[in-house]
């Protein structure tokens, strides 16, 4: 199981502990949900294997825009 979290700083800290899990990514809020899923689905895109991974997905910039 993959988890994808917006409460990054408990499972950051879960990471730390031990890399033995099936992947872990992390974000912040954003509201622009479409944006931030297209950032997220590059970012798991990126990797062929999620195993024991922690993947930070961050927001843009204020002046920028991902789409």
């Amino acid at each position: 199981m993959k988890i994808l979290t917006i409460n990054r700083k408990h499972f950051i800290r879960l990471h730390k502990t031990s890399s033995h899990h099936a992947g872990i990514i992390v974000c912040s809020f954003d509201s622009d949900f479409i944006g931030q899923a297209y950032r997220i689905h590059a970012a798991v895109e990126l990797h062929t294997c999620l195993d024991g991974q922690l993947i930070r997905v961050n927001r843009p910039a204020k002046n920028e825009t991902y789409h």
